[in-house]
């Protein structure tokens, strides 16, 4: 195919049509829409603090209100320079393609007709691209020269042109595309489909007027917050937090020199179980807003105290945020063989987040059966997963190599052995007097953090699983999906900001000690867009987390009766009636 584009000048301001989008992405490019602008963000992958797969999830979708609420203004301006284009009107959403979504790449004829688009608007647009603008598109080279001519990936291509040697390091960056479930009968679809129905009455229409009205209602309540304060950190509240962390660090010390020694476990767990909630603003940037002082202090507090991955948490935690309680793409809830939140993961289905099959095997149906009654027990040993999930993470390397953030995995894997060295081996192994004392002591030192994890999935585990499409704005997701637990002010401390999740997913930069300022104004908002605020307190919250395992848990019972039943019949009658 000859080269279409020779005269064409790079136009960050030209206006470029769904269908030349379409065909972008379909050439592997990574488009995401934000404030009307066309992003190829296809070089900030390897930099992305957040992880790739996040990024992922948004292209092909108008992404605006998402970047706002999770990046600091310096960011939104650097993030701007990967513009290539503009849209015009209303961005109606494509599935991106981690999701399932098919794309069409440009035919020569419509190549044509672009071209004779750009070079009208070359004519009268005015002078090309800025040199700064032209660095920025080199940093993709690799990537742009391996594409095939179309009129705007050509127009980059011949911007990479004098910048054909700086980043040939750069590796290319190819995005998971979800599979095709196994094949299965999939006894359950009537039950989901009725909880989709339940959605679809409870909650507003998903048009595009009336999802862009709440877009526009979220985006005032965001500024009504901003004026009234609300995401300046109040330094006070973390002096009186680390005053709690400083005596319970203390008395794990004091009672292990008097061999106290279950005593001690007790307090070290408690330590852990409030470290975590600082751990969490900082992986959001909530404290000083600074990325390099609040990985430090994320990193720091989480490794090497606690020996868990803040970087870790961050790729998982921000997916988590971006596909709520979506069975096939939220790591939050992907709890297989243990337990299951939707019968969509009777279905073994491939989690685009860990790239593999949740298997439904035999060892899952037997627990899904009863995981009701295993959901306490089993979140008891939560905190020794999230140590195998940590390594995993830091020794493949799956954080950002390249940027900003690339330092945050070797301090990270230095945190790491220094907790080994304080705790396993200094603390445990030399420390306590026999094998027994210290299989006690590590055993009762993180069982009682088992709190933090019944505080994360009580969330979100008896919220809505539905998948709405991409018509449904990012705050209905978030509230449809995520409930809050109400508590006392003077307990807010034990909760450490989680009982206000719902708040959070909308705000997640917010400092967790201004959710219960802000709650009133979310209220408000709620009201005003007919949305539903889900506000359970804490045990109403956990009968309603126990009542959906048990939901499933019945349903899975349900399907294995009827696949013995449907085995039983071939194997007496040869044959099976439909």
């Amino acid at each position: 195919m000859t080269e279409k584009s020779t005269a064409v000048g790079y136009k960050r301001d030209r206006i470029l049509t769904r269908r030349e989008v379409e065909g972008l992405i379909a050439e592997g490019n990574k488009i995401v829409i934000y404030e009307g602008r066309v992003l190829r963000v296809d070089s900030w992958l390897p930099r992305h603090p957040g992880g790739e797969i996040v990024v992922f999830h948004m292209v092909g979708r108008d992404a605006t209100d998402e970047i706002n609420a999770y990046h600091a203004e310096e960011t939104k301006i650097q993030i701007r320079k990967y513009q290539i284009g503009k849209i015009r009107g209303i961005w109606k959403n494509f599935i991106p393609p981690i999701q399932g979504g098919d794309f069409r790449k440009l035919d020569e004829a419509e190549i044509d007709e672009a071209v004779i688009l750009s070079d009208q608007s070359a004519g009268s647009s005015g002078e090309s691209g800025t040199s700064e603008d032209e660095e920025e598109l080199g940093n993709s080279s690799a990537l742009s020269r391996s594409i095939k001519s179309t009129a705007v990936i050509s127009v980059l291509r011949k911007a990479d042109e004098g910048n054909i040697t700086k980043d040939r390091h750069v590796a290319t960056i190819v995005s998971p595309v979800a599979k095709e479930l196994p094949a299965n009968q999939n006894m359950m679809a009537e039950y989901e489909r009725n909880l989709l129905e339940e959605d679809l009455e409870k909650y507003p229409s998903l048009d595009y007027e009336t999802q862009l009205y709440i877009s526009r209602r979220y985006r005032q309540l965001e500024q009504r917050c901003i004026r009234e304060g609300l995401f300046q950190c109040t330094y006070l509240n973390y002096g009186k937090e680390c005053v709690r962390y400083f005596l319970f660090g203390c008395l794990t010390y004091l009672f292990l020199r008097w061999h106290w020694y279950m005593v001690s476990a007790f307090w070290l767990g408690c330590l852990w179980h409030q470290l975590v909630f600082t751990v969490h603003d900082a992986g959001h940037l909530a404290i000083t807003h600074n990325f390099f002082l609040d990985n430090f202090i994320g990193a720091f507090i989480a490794d090497y105290i606690g020996g868990l991955s803040v970087g870790w948490w961050k790729r998982n935690h921000n997916v988590h945020h971006i596909v709520t309680n979506d069975p096939v793409h939220d790591p939050d809830i992907q709890h297989l063989p243990f337990f299951a939140v939707s019968t969509r993961l009777f279905g073994s289905v491939f989690s685009t987040y860990y790239q593999r099959i949740l298997a439904y095997d035999a060892f899952a149906k037997v627990l899904i059966r009863v995981q009701n009654w295993t959901y306490y027990p089993i979140l008891c040993f939560g905190r020794f997963n999230l140590y195998r999930l940590s390594w995993e993470y830091l020794l493949k390397g799956l954080g950002p190599r390249r940027g900003q953030a690339a330092w945050i995995r070797w301090f990270e894997i230095g945190g790491q052995i220094f907790f080994w060295w304080w705790f396993g081996y200094k603390l445990v192994y030399q420390t306590l007097p026999s094998n027994g004392v210290r299989f006690a002591y590590v055993m009762v030192s993180h069982i009682v953090t088992m709190p933090v994890h019944v505080q994360i999935t009580l969330s979100h585990f008896a919220m809505s699983t539905a998948d709405l499409g991409v018509t449904e704005s990012f705050p209905q997701k978030m509230l449809r999906t995520t409930m809050d637990v109400d508590c006392p002010t003077w307990l807010d401390f034990f909760h450490g900001g989680l009982q206000f999740q719902a708040i959070h997913h909308l705000f997640p930069r917010m400092p967790r000690h201004n959710f219960r300022a802000a709650q009133k104004a979310v209220i408000e908002f709620c009201d005003d867009v007919g949305i539903q605020y889900c506000i359970y307190g804490f045990v109403d919250g956990n009968k309603e987390v126990i009542g959906r395992l048990a939901d499933i848990a019945k349903q899975a019972s349900i399907m294995a009766d009827c696949t013995n039943h449907l085995a039983h019949e071939v194997a007496v009658t040869g044959k099976l009636d439909m």
